[in-house]
This record gives structure tokens, sequence and C-alpha cells, in this order.
């Protein structure tokens, strides 16, 4: 990635840590950038999980508090972070899109050690059923809104492959499923044919072609629905509870002491 870029990044986060008075624990990439097919006018995806000092979490109206921050696309730049209670919530549910940024490989700040002790707690917090309905349910959707008919909105194949994939992956139970879409398409595309078209794909959204509207790509939409028919089948059925809060607490009070201990009070 361009170094100006990521210096525009990087302002972009410190102006919203001075303006919400917050401190940014991890931002990362979350878009095509980070799964590995941008167009050349794409958009930088930033995600970043952040705290508020202590007092903000002691008062009787925090379920009403607002734990998401988000700034208007500006730049090519679309900026949206949640607050380390939401984050460690949705943790505790498996949330894939959380799973995904915790192993981004674009990474734009990370500090203290939020993210490295939440990386050592997936193994007890992954949740495979979770995982695999989330991504089963993306490419339904996406499949019905966009790859229906002899006419098919060609870049929306990328919508659909790497949910897809993401479900081999679990099934596979080869773990959390990474960000990067090669990564994926490596672990479950073994057909010579279906990765030439992935391939043929993929080097025309990254030089910047018009994957508008077209032709379905007979190769692609097979495998889809071959995949799709042997999978949907395999959804988890046992419901499995969500481990005891008990860490996730535990790392919540020990951040808030980490970053702002020494720190004068609001």
């Amino acid at each position: 990635m361009d170094s100006q870029v990521i210096a525009t990044i990087r302002d972009t986060l410190s102006e919203a840590e001075e303006g919400e008075g917050i401190v940014i624990l991890l931002a990362v990439e979350s878009g095509s950038r980070a799964w590995g097919f941008p167009s050349t006018d794409s958009d930088y995806d930033v995600r970043f999980v952040y705290v508020r000092r202590p007092n903000w979490y002691l008062s009787i109206d925090l379920e009403e508090q607002r734990d998401v921050i988000e700034r208007p696309l500006e730049d090519g730049i679309d900026l949206s972070g949640w607050d380390v209670r939401k984050t460690l919530k949705l943790f505790r549910k498996s949330n894939p899109p959380l799973l995904e940024w915790l192993q981004c490989p674009i990474v734009y700040f990370q500090r203290h050690s939020l993210a490295q002790r939440l990386r050592a707690l997936l193994p007890t917090f992954y949740s495979p059923r979770a995982s695999f309905y989330h991504y089963l349910h993306m490419a339904r959707g996406n499949i019905r809104e966009y790859l229906k008919g002899d006419v098919v909105w060609r870049k929306k194949y990328f919508y659909v492959l790497r949910p897809l994939l993401a479900m081999h992956w679990i099934d596979k139970g080869l773990g959390p499923v990474p960000i990067e879409f090669d990564k994926l398409v490596d672990a479950s595309v073994s057909n010579l044919v279906v990765r030439s078209a992935i391939d043929d794909l993929l080097h025309a959204k990254r030089s910047g072609a018009e994957l508008d509207r077209g032709p379905r790509i007979a190769a692609i939409s097979d495998f889809i629905e071959r995949e799709m028919a042997d999978l949907e089948p395999r959804a988890f059925e046992q419901f499995i509870p969500a481990p005891p809060v008990d860490a996730l607490n535990d790392l919540f009070r020990s951040t808030l002491d980490e970053v702002w201990r020494d720190q004068p009070p609001a």
C-alpha cells in the first residue's frame, strides 16, 4: 500500500481519537483491499476497536449510549469503529467479521495488549457453528440478489465465492476463517477449470475492468451451485452455548486499567 495513503488513514484515525476522546486499540483494513482483490478505485474500509475513559462505562444509562463511531466517506476512506465493550460481546458470540479483523495482515494501529490477548483466546471462543451460519446466510443472500438467471452481476461473484469458500474452510476444521481470498481459494478449489475462471475474474477486477452485468460465467456458476448443494445440508445442528464471560470481563477491566492508569481523570 502507498505510504502516503497509510499516513492519511492514520491521521484520520488520530483525529477521530482527539474528537471523540477515545484511544484506538486496533485499526485494520476490512474490505476488498484486505481480501486481496481491490479495484483501482476501491475505497479504504478501515475498521477499528476503541476504548473510552472508565467513567463513561460507569453510568446508569450505559445501554442507551451509542457504542459505534462512524465517519462519512471522505477521500476514499470509510471509517467505522466499535467500542471495546461491544467488541468483547461480539467476540463471545464468535462474530466472523471481528475474527477476520483480528487476523488481518493490513494493520494501521495496534496499541496495548487487547488484540494480542483476543487472538490468544480464539481457540476458546471460536464457534464453527456461528461462523458457518454467518457465511451461509451471506452466500444465500448474494446468490438470490445478484446471480440468478443468465445475466448476472459479475463483480458479485466474489461476494458469493468468499462466503462459500469460508464454509469450506470451516467444514474442513481449519479454524477461524482468514480474511485473504487467496488462502480460501488455495484451500478449497482444486478443479483447474474453476480455478482458471476465478483467476481470470480476479485479474479483471484488479486491473480495473468494469465487472457489471454480463453473461454468467458457467464454470464459476456451476461450481457455486454444486458446492452450495453439498454444503447447505452440513449446517451445524447442535447448539453450543457461548463460553463463560469471566475471561472477557477480566480482559475488559484490565484494558481500562492498562490504557488509562497513567492518565489524569476526565
